[in-house]
């Protein structure tokens, strides 16, 4: 049988001798990002450089990126679709187009892991006269040129990337199936999508592609389901032992058991350090959990199970350290979020016996049940039908097809800027939260370090390691401090060295964040300072080149974010 490792290992060698440099998995928390709640792509954390920015490393890149994909978990049931997958990817940033790109996937399923031609299906971007975007008949010659026969043409929907937000990158794409399963995707970013709804050409032509690790390994294992390939079966195998059933005749419950409970794993295992909680990442944690035990309880599974995983998750992957770093933590975690549930369950078993005593439970009491008490339809469904009581699932439906739409408004509202907007208010904010980051650990603590952040281009979000509430004394301090600088006219310059010349050098870098061995470190000159400067830290940019393009500094609100850290939300005025 062929191991992720082994995939993995192939992949990786193959681009590096077509001169690609590896660069590590970024969290799955992206930074910086306000448009989505966790990396789905290795391209989220290449933003920067997609947009024109130069890497460290060069023009080609290569690696595998941990993701988590949210908008697939009511599909995920089935033998291909995963909430947590790994990405393989390589990338051009400005460098080679389309030949090479084709070139490169065709050699790679061929001649590395010996998949034959005649099994390929390939898709190209049929054009959209609407925009006046051409069809792609560049990429269907090169597909032809070497030796693939079966090719299709399909619209937009099928066949075009981007942007993930409003405006930015996006251009068409050519995705290879196999066995008419995609395992791999092309994308040719050409284009940039304005405000306005234009599609103009890009100065900076780059290639993104990706192939996914599961869906691959399953085609080369001989597998028509992902969930029999060495990445799921020992985590089949505890929910067989643990239920007394077995996967086949289970197989969709067992599925997104064993799909919730490892993405769960990885959330609590990242570096950010991600609690179950009512917003954001923590309400998605949550959701998972949750889902898995409902899932598992009609397996007959009623005492703690998530437990029993774990373990079994960091075998499977060895090389994320993170896991095993944060393996207490996640423990904690899915003990706590299982008893708090379990609870929360009965309470809803309870509620479906008071509902039912008229014989009916309408569609606003199955609401109820599906959104305070976590009682999937089905769940609901099951129960009725065994009681004879008569459940009006298509109104429930209704309204829960309400509240997701409304779910999906006010996040499209909240994530509106675009993942590409490096507008100049954001990039003054970012600035200012560097800035920001040098006040706090003068002010409070030189341990007061980051740990994360988030910046829309109406405010900047920090998160910094401390142990309790800010005085108003103290927050004066820092606004002083901040606009002290930008009012000194302070030079900001980016240099590349490897990391830890940077380290070494004083600049600060984000604790459990894995960095390339070529880093951009970001200096804010001060000549006051002993140093010579009042910030230094390794990031991805962009900046201002001087602080006088700020504005006035202001604190909006500072609040605890989780124990022993706090968050600050602030903002520039000009």
């Amino acid at each position: 049988m062929i191991t992720r490792k082994q995939l993995i290992n192939k992949y990786i060698k193959f681009f590096e001798s077509k001169k690609h440099k590896n660069i590590p998995s970024a969290s799955l928390i992206p930074e910086n990002d306000p448009t989505v709640l966790f990396t789905t792509a290795g391209m989220h954390p290449l933003v920067p450089f997609l947009s024109g920015q130069k890497h460290p490393l060069g023009k080609r890149l290569v690696n595998v990126q941990k993701c988590i994909r949210t908008g697939d978990i009511e599909e995920v049931g089935d033998t291909t679709h995963h909430t947590f997958f790994e990405m393989l990817g390589n990338w051009s940033l400005g460098d080679y187009w389309k030949k090479e790109a084709i070139q490169y996937s065709l050699e790679f399923l061929t001649k590395e892991i010996k998949i034959s031609k005649n099994k390929l299906t390939v898709t190209c971007f049929k054009g959209d006269t609407k925009n006046k975007i051409p069809k792609d008949n560049e990429s269907a010659k090169i597909w032809k040129s070497l030796g693939i026969k079966k090719i299709k043409f399909l619209d937009k929907k099928e066949n075009w990337w981007g942007p993930a937000g409003e405006t930015g990158p996006c251009g068409p794409d050519t995705e290879i199936f196999v066995n008419n399963v995609e395992i791999w995707n092309d994308v040719f970013m050409e284009y940039n999508k304005t405000k306005s709804g234009k599609y103009l050409p890009l100065s900076q032509k780059n290639v993104d592609t990706g192939m996914g690790v599961e869906r691959t390994l399953a085609i080369l294992n001989k597998l028509d389901d992902n969930y029999l390939t060495p990445l799921f079966l020992p985590i089949i195998k505890e929910i067989e032992k643990l239920s007394g059933k077995k996967y086949k005749g289970n197989e969709k419950s067992m599925r997104i058991i064993a799909d919730h409970i490892k993405a769960a794993t990885f959330i609590l295992g990242d570096e950010k350090g991600i609690s179950p909680s009512n917003v954001g990442q923590g309400y998605v944690l949550r959701r998972l959990i949750r889902r898995a035990i409902v899932h598992a309880n009609s397996l007959g599974i009623k005492e703690n199970f998530s437990k029993s995983f774990p373990e079994i998750i960091i075998k499977i992957y060895p090389d994320y350290k993170e896991l095993q770093t944060n393996r207490n933590f996640i423990l904690k975690e899915l003990e706590k979020e299982e008893n708090k549930f379990r609870q929360t369950l009965e309470r809803g078993l309870n509620k479906f016996k008071k509902f039912s005593k008229n014989k009916k439970i309408s569609g606003k009491e199955g609401f109820l049940l599906f959104q305070s008490f976590g009682l999937p339809v089905q769940m609901i469904n099951e129960l009725a039908k065994k009681e004879g009581i008569k459940f009006d699932t298509s109104a429930t439906l209704a309204l829960i097809s309400k509240h997701q739409q409304l779910s999906r408004t006010a996040s499209a509202g909240k994530f509106k800027s675009g993942l590409a907007d490096h507008s100049e208010r954001t990039i003054k904010l970012h600035t200012a939260a560097h800035l920001m980051h040098a006040a706090i650990q003068k002010v409070l603590d030189p341990e007061a370090k980051q740990k994360g952040s988030n910046i829309t281009p109406e405010r900047l979000r920090f998160d910094f390691a401390f142990d309790r509430k800010l005085t108003d004394k103290e927050k004066k301090e820092i606004e002083d401090f901040v606009n002290d600088k930008i009012k000194r006219k302070l030079e900001v310059t980016r240099e590349e060295m490897p990391l830890k010349k940077a380290f070494s050098s004083g600049a600060q870098g984000e604790f459990g964040h894995k960095y390339p061995e070529i880093v951009s470190v970001y200096t804010i000159k001060d000549p006051k300072e002993k140093s010579g400067y009042c910030s230094k830290e390794i990031c991805t940019g962009p900046h201002v080149k001087n602080t006088n393009k700020l504005g006035k500094f202001k604190i909006i609100k500072e609040t605890s974010c989780s124990s022993g850290v706090r968050r600050i939300k602030a903002t520039i005025e000009n």
